[in-house]
């Protein structure tokens, strides 16, 4: 996958998903469904996730879903805050993964941006379908469970970047590619010219060059350095030394000879 092939994040403009993804139809089933089963299958038939069994992306999506319409439930939703609610989810998931290239910023932006939209009365613009209290637990609830596992759900759903890098050495000469000679245009070497020609392209070969280059300003490197090291040894011990004949004088010093007494 070339550079050119990568698509870039992109930045996306919030609009009212109110029954984008669940009509009134499909909510009607879903508050019908009871149990888990009964629940997970309507909604991989639903959101087209029939073969979650065998694509554990689906089977992800699947339980993304499923917990998203458990959290509805348990804040007590209607269905129009439902639908609205799993639209911004499906609509969140599917910014992140359209590039494998980091756009959690963008993904959180119009995420942000899709929750104001359903929680300021504007129209056509927005809707204030959620509540102050309700746009803070919806808020809560995304960041703690897709963004805090958004790095996995990158991973799980878009292509792998591979990045291969190639260096170039100012003042090293570049290998040479050989040209595949013709079929039949030369005689099989025997084991001594091969050996013969390995040695001369280990001598050729410009890693070794650099090796040797690279061994070379390493000792001169440390032999400066335990140069320096020397003369700062040197320079304490003529410290010490001239302290310690100062300690070995006396505090008083040398006085100079004393006068003789008068007879």
């Amino acid at each position: 996958m070339g550079p050119e092939s990568l698509q870039q994040p992109q930045q996306h403009k919030a609009k009212i998903c109110m029954w984008k993804y669940l009509d009134v139809h499909s909510m009607d089933l879903i508050d019908k469904a009871q149990t888990t089963d009964e629940l997970k299958s309507l909604l991989s038939e639903l959101l087209s996730l029939q073969d979650f069994q065998s694509n554990p992306r689906s089977a992800i999506l699947l339980d993304l879903y499923f917990y998203s319409i458990q959290f509805c439930r348990q804040q007590g939703f209607n269905r129009e805050q439902t639908s609205a609610f799993v639209s911004i989810v499906k609509d969140t998931h599917e910014a992140c993964v359209e590039t494998p290239l980091p756009n959690v910023e963008e993904c959180y932006n119009y995420f942000t941006e899709l929750v104001f939209c359903h929680s300021i009365r504007r129209p056509p613009f927005s809707i204030d379908l959620f509540s102050q209290d309700q746009l803070v637990l919806i808020t809560d609830y995304v960041i703690n469970t897709y963004f805090r596992h958004f790095k996995l759900y990158k991973y799980a759903f878009t292509p792998q970047v591979r990045l291969d890098v190639s260096f170039s050495y100012i003042g090293m000469p570049e290998p040479k590619e050989e040209a595949e000679p013709a079929e039949g245009t030369e005689p099989p070497l025997s084991p001594l010219q091969e050996e013969t020609e390995e040695a001369a392209a280990a001598k050729e070969d410009p890693t070794a060059t650099l090796r040797e280059y690279i061994s070379a300003q390493l000792n001169q490197e440390l032999a400066q350095l335990r140069l320096l090291m020397e003369q700062r040894l040197r320079t304490t011990e003529e410290q010490f030394n001239s302290k310690l004949m100062q300690l070995e004088k006396g505090p008083g010093g040398s006085k100079g000879p004393s006068k003789g007494k008068k007879k």
